[in-house]
């Protein structure tokens, strides 16, 4: 066992005596040391339980015979992040996650892990530090919070964020805006939607790294507590059978989950996540395969913010296992996954108990999965765009760009009543290193929407969207502005063409032109000069490489 190095033999006193500091007996220091990383905190809803799980986590790992160590990483809230400079500090967060758990696992020698994450990039960041440490380990993600009532409708957070264009258009008064805020988050646990939080969790279940019905099971559920101290007793299992990571993330592994993710209609920030995850394993997984398994794969699950379904809608019809049983023709079925059980017999299980929430493949809510990968000579290196709930007429688009260097410009000029109907907005060096950090998008896209313009007006940006944007939302453009990309040198006027099921995008600049444009192009200084995300913005890679850090 790794942690025989801090509790075997003579030269070990001094550790043992500092681990009986802790309360430690001599029978406990005989068995495997686990690690639990928690991203518990009282600031963020999708983490207010988490210590509860931890507990019951524990519980799992002593009955098994282990000694279980908790110890906190980070956690921020997009929701709270979003719409100021908040938002640049979201997704470098990903990687001091990542990095802060390897650094107490490498020095504290765990055995295994076990861990308890929740919200958009705590799931994906300790998903990348399990991919690097490829030591035992399993997820309890920590579940969504129940959807909001208000007036006889189900709502959420973004129902709140659409409502501030709602309000601008004097279609909801104040009051009605204050009842819609005290009702749309009436539990603790991730949003309630397929928004990013809640597709990782989704994902980390599909590809087999936490136990089955984890990824929908509500945050208020006991079963969430269940499932917490059966996966603590699990981690003893894995490192009896020395299973790792890298034995059940395998690329047919990421396949399943993209699969998933495209049925689901779930967030472009998936693009992303896996990639990066990928990476920590020595695996390349090209965008190009989103695009690949789309155009194949049916959207199956018409859930929020494109359609009425939520997270406890999904868990109540099958949850994971059952869209997978749906899906069974396309996976991969012969793969281990964390609870011992190959996929196929987790599926042999499972039941697909509601048909309006899960539809057939063969009545699909949409024909192609959820996500579309655009490439053109204003993203050469390529452009996600989340399909699912846009309408046919919506597929193609040709604007006027109106261009911002930032996402504030941008927002002033829609709540100012600049935007029109037929317009492209272009929002440019808000990417991994312009932004530095990489924006998410959701107070421009939700205005829109709440204006009625969600379909009436393209939005394009090397920055990215929440998994709460509705609309037609590109982002991830890339090569970025802030890299000398095309989306540099646009300007007002020039006319933009947004072909999805063509898979283009582009502006109608010819190549002489856009070549003399890039040429007249200057480098912009950062936007920061100290700080974290100075060296995160020297070191980050581009968008349609996961935007992971490159070092040397």
């Amino acid at each position: 066992m790794r942690s025989d190095d801090v509790k075997k033999g003579m030269g070990r006193a001094p550790h043992r005596s500092l681990l009986k500091a802790l309360g430690l007996t001599d029978k406990e220091m005989e068995g495997p040391f686990i690690g639990i990383a928690n991203s518990y905190t009282n600031m963020v809803p999708g983490h207010l339980h988490l210590d509860k799980l931890s507990e019951y986590a524990a519980r799992g790992v002593a009955r098994k015979g282990g000694t279980a160590f908790e110890f906190n990483t980070i956690a921020i809230c997009d929701g709270l992040a979003m719409g100021h400079g908040g938002m640049n500090y979201s997704l470098p967060s990903r990687e001091v996650i990542a990095d802060s758990i390897e650094l107490v696992v490498q020095a504290h020698r765990f055995d295994g892990v076990v861990f308890i994450a929740s919200c958009d990039k705590v799931v994906p960041g300790m998903l990348m530090a399990a991919a690097r440490l490829d030591i035992p380990s399993i997820f309890i993600t920590g579940g969504a919070m129940l959807a909001g009532s208000w007036r006889g409708v189900k709502v959420d957070l973004i129902s709140v964020f659409e409502a501030l264009g709602q309000l601008r258009e004097g279609r909801l008064t104040l009051e009605e805006l204050k009842e819609l805020e005290d009702h749309a988050c009436p539990t603790c646990g991730s949003c309630s939607g397929m928004f990013t939080a809640n597709t990782m969790a989704c994902l980390t279940e599909a590809m087999g790294m936490s136990l089955p019905y984890c990824g929908t099971t509500p945050a208020v559920d006991s079963m969430k507590l269940r499932i917490a101290e059966e996966s603590g007793e699990r981690i003893i299992g894995l490192l009896e059978e020395e299973v790792k990571p890298s034995d059940i993330m395998t690329m047919e592994a990421f396949e399943n989950a993209i699969i998933v993710d495209l049925a689901l209609g779930g967030s472009t920030n998936t693009t992303l996540h896996l990639p990066a995850i990928a990476n920590e394993l020595g695996l390349i997984l090209d965008l190009s395969i989103f695009d690949e398994l789309s155009r194949r794969i049916p959207h199956i699950c018409n859930m929020s913010p494109s359609g009425p379904y939520h997270i406890e809608d999904l868990h109540r019809a099958g949850g994971i296992p059952a869209v997978m049983k749906e899906l069974s023709g396309h996976l991969h079925l012969d793969l281990p996954t964390a609870s011992g059980k190959p996929v196929k017999d987790i599926l042999k299980e499972a039941a697909i108990l509601d048909r309006e929430v899960i539809r057939p493949t063969s009545n699909p809510v949409h024909r192609e999965g959820g996500i579309a990968f655009l490439k053109g000579n204003l993203a050469p290196d390529g452009a996600v765009v989340k399909t699912a709930g846009l309408s046919p007429k919506a597929m193609r688009f040709t604007g006027e760009a109106k261009v911002f260097d930032s996402e504030e410009d941008a927002v002033e000029a829609i709540f100012s009543g600049e935007i029109n109907r037929g317009d492209a907005v272009i929002i440019r060096y808000e990417g991994p290193k312009g932004g530095p950090g990489m924006k998410e998008m959701l107070s421009p896209t939700s205005a829109l929407v709440g204006m009625g313009l969600g379909e009436e007006v393209a939005l394009i940006t090397d920055g990215r969207f929440s998994g709460g944007s509705r609309g037609l939302c590109i982002g991830h453009v890339s090569p970025e502005a802030a890299a000398g990309g095309p989306i540099a040198v646009i300007r007002d006027g020039d006319m933009v063409e947004v072909d999805v099921p063509g898979r283009k995008l582009s502006f109608n600049v010819d190549d002489g032109e856009l070549k003399k444009r890039l040429k007249g192009w200057t480098p912009r200084p950062l936007k920061v000069e100290k700080g974290y995300l100075k060296r995160y913005a020297s070191q980050v890679s581009s968008a349609s490489h996961g935007a992971v850090l490159e070092l040397g």
